[in-house]
This record gives structure tokens, sequence and C-alpha cells, in this order.
């Protein structure tokens, strides 16, 4: 779609940044949820935001208000307190923290959308390198207390999830040579069978 020119000068191409820069002074600074951990800027915030992008929109994570793909706030210019910023956890780097600042203290879409966030980034955790994404609300948001014990509750469930799957894939995958309890009774092991074997051969032999 071609840019059409705004009433008030320039075209739509104007008012944001390119997915490949990071710009700084048109992004939220990284609030209490990311204190203390790696925050990424330059390029690993532009590689992980990239994937953001693709995954909001495989799943629909649209602002409603603005007609756009959500992480397209991050590079909306009328708009650089808003948008996501990421770390990765200080003690497990496996886990991506990803911090929403919304336009306003009381956007009403905040918990929709970083709701959305979440469920994109663990639904399709095959399209990203981190095990887990956490995702929560600035605390400028009126409501982010109760956003984020929402979350907080998810981010929970999903780990339990994921710890569950863990376990099935170690039991699915256990050593042949384990015994299993609940082995039919008189079962042979494919050891005793091949000591067997070899004790014939030396019968036969003497």
């Amino acid at each position: 779609m071609p840019d059409i020119p705004s009433l008030f000068g320039g075209s739509r191409a104007d008012r944001f940044d390119d997915i490949d820069q990071f710009v700084p002074e048109h992004l939220p600074g990284p609030d209490a949820f990311l204190d203390g951990h790696r925050v990424l800027d330059g390029d690993d915030h532009v590689a992980v935001h990239r994937v953001a992008r693709d995954l909001f929109e495989d799943r629909g994570v649209y602002d409603v208000t603005f007609g756009y793909n959500l992480a397209r706030l991050n590079l909306d210019r009328r708009h650089p307190e808003a948008g996501f910023r990421y770390a990765e956890d200080r003690d497990d780097p496996s886990i991506l923290r990803a911090e929403f600042t919304p336009t306003t203290p009381f956007c009403p879409q905040s918990k929709t959308l970083t709701v959305g966030a979440f469920r994109a980034w663990n639904g399709l955790a095959d399209r990203h390198d981190y095990d887990r994404v956490r995702v929560r609300v600035a605390p400028m948001h009126q409501q982010a207390d109760a956003i984020n014990a929402e979350l907080d509750a998810m981010d929970a469930g999903d780990a339990q999830a994921q710890a569950e799957t863990n376990d099935s894939t170690r039991v699915a995958g256990a050593p042949a040579g384990e015994r299993d309890d609940e082995a039919e009774p008189g079962a042979v092991s494919l050891s005793e069978e091949f000591e067997a074997a070899l004790n014939r051969l030396s019968g036969e032999k003497q």
C-alpha cells in the first residue's frame, strides 16, 4: 500500500522508524520488571523485536486504536514513550523478559495486548531461541498490579506445563538398560537373553 500524505504534512513513512533501527529516544525506558537484568539494546533489541513482529502478525496481536501490529508501536515516533523493552533474565538467560509500556496510564487494551503477546511468544516457542518469555505491563498503568497478577499466574502455569513436558520426555527416552517396574512378570531383558546365548555357544564348543 503506497504512503498517503498526511493532511498535516509528511507521509506515513515519515512517522515510523525502520524495523532495523534502534532509536533509544523513541522507546520507553526499562522499568521495574527489567531492573537488574540484561536489558537488550542495539542489534540485540532489533533482532528480538523483529521476531515479536512476526509472532504478533501470526497471532493477530494488533493495537485496534491505531490499526496496526502491536510491534509497530515501538517504531511510531508519535509515541516515543510507548512500546516494548526486553531483557534476558540475570539468573537464566534462556528466559526473556518483555515489558510493555502503553501510550497512556488508562489504556483499556493493556490487558488484552499483554496477554496476547504472552500467548504469541510462548505459543510459538519453536520460532525463537528462548525457553520461556515473561510479559508484564509497566507500573505506570493504573491497573498494572491486577494485569501483572494475571500474567504472573499465566507464567507459572506455562512453566509448570513445560516442566511436565520435560518429565514426559525423560520417561519416554529412558535408557533401555533401566528396569521398568511395571514390566510384565517373567519378562527377560535383552542383556539376559544375550548372556544366555553366549552360554549356549560355550556349551556347544565344549
